[in-house]
């Protein structure tokens, strides 16, 4: 299923992040870039361990910041890492916005044209689903209202609950699917 925001195309679907074919996918990280579970250690498994290698030599970074290392074994060409939370820590609604605002401009800064969320913060970070569906459609949609090289923004969630938040809160931000 897929929405309108301005130049961009949204789309909602559940599946495998790292299995994604777009010029970038996004981690939920943390401020160290240690890739330890969750969404980050599928992207370590899956893309080798260069996409760390990278990661160590770039952070730490600050909360609410984002970084960007090559796609290792991956399909996709870049992982954009957004640094939601301290490791160990928990994610807060400002720092996921920040990450999230963050993602979508170091994407838009290297040209790229498609990109790939998972749901920033819901897992090990302990972050409402809900709340943070809310966040990242708003600031996708922000996003989609200024001049960008992005064209698509795919959110590849886990499980049916995390689809249907991302559904709902899309149906209440933007027009109806096509």
């Amino acid at each position: 299923m897929s929405w309108q925001a301005g130049g961009l195309t949204i789309e909602i679907l559940q599946g495998d992040l790292t299995q994604q074919d777009v010029d970038a996918i996004v981690n939920a990280a943390n401020n160290d870039l240690e890739l330890g579970g969750g969404v980050a250690g599928a992207i370590a498994r899956a893309g080798g361990p260069q996409i760390q290698a990278e990661c160590r030599a770039i952070g730490p970074i600050d909360v609410g910041d984002a970084a960007i290392t090559g796609g290792g074994n991956l399909t996709a060409r870049f992982v954009i890492h957004a640094a939601s939370m301290h490791l160990g820590g928990r994610t807060s609604a400002d720092s996921l916005r920040g990450s999230t605002r963050r993602s979508l401009e170091i994407a838009s800064d290297r040209d790229l044209r498609s990109v790939a969320f998972p749901a920033v913060g819901t897992g090990i970070a302990r972050f409402p689903l809900e709340e943070c569906a809310r966040i990242m459609v708003e600031e996708v949609v922000a996003h989609g209202r200024k001049p960008s090289s992005i064209r698509q923004v795919r959110f590849v969630l886990f499980g049916a609950e995390a689809e249907s938040a991302f559904r709902d809160e899309a149906n209440r931000q933007l027009v109806a699917p096509e």
